[in-house]
């Protein structure tokens, strides 16, 4: 179900992707995984949808079937008649909304299960598994030190302008070359 986003946390852990790259990668995962999590949401809430309506034809069935003992008991074959053709109608819809019902409850199951596991993968490819750097050693935290969020703010910044000027630089020499190649045809 998620595939893309799956080859993409398994690029993070293979070390497939640049190091400085991994930052705007694992950032633009986690937006993924949030639609994720909103796409698991959405199939619970169709398998509620689904399970609401076979509760509301249960009911009918019900109504229908007493109506009919109802319509047996006073001799009124003809609304006795109905009556039976609207319960074979009802059982029908109710035996295809209970298939239905499984199926959405499984598949919802599948993704929640997926997404469990493509969470735990995000969170060990956040933390470094398969950037080919060494370990990074104990935190901040472990060794005592204060949080020092205005450093990792601008430590984030360095790296952002980084990839920019990096990404500019390749842009610009490919434009170059394509300038160069038009000149020449």
């Amino acid at each position: 179900m998620f595939d893309s986003l799956k080859q993409a946390i398994n690029d993070l852990r293979r070390g497939t992707v640049a190091p400085v790259d991994r930052r705007a990668a694992v950032n633009d995962m986690k937006r993924a995984l949030v639609s994720a999590k909103l796409g698991v949401d959405d199939l619970r809430d169709l398998a509620e949808q689904t399970k609401r309506k076979l509760q509301a034809e249960r009911d009918s069935l019900e109504t229908v079937v007493r109506r009919k003992a109802l319509a047996a008991g006073i001799n009124d074959a003809e609304t006795a008649a109905i009556a039976e053709k609207y319960e074979r109608q009802h059982a029908e819809r109710i035996a295809v909304l209970e298939r239905k019902a499984e199926v959405q409850d499984a598949e919802a199951a599948l993704a929640e299960r997926e997404l469990a596991e493509m969470t735990a993968a995000l969170k060990s490819a956040n933390a470094g598994v398969g950037s080919g750097a060494p370990p990074s050693g104990p935190t901040d935290e472990e060794l005592g030190l204060p949080d020092d969020a205005a450093l990792h703010a601008e430590l984030d910044g360095l790296a952002r302008r980084s990839a920019r000027s990096e990404a500019d630089a390749a842009a610009e020499a490919k434009l170059a070359e394509l300038k160069r190649r038009m000149g020449q045809s």
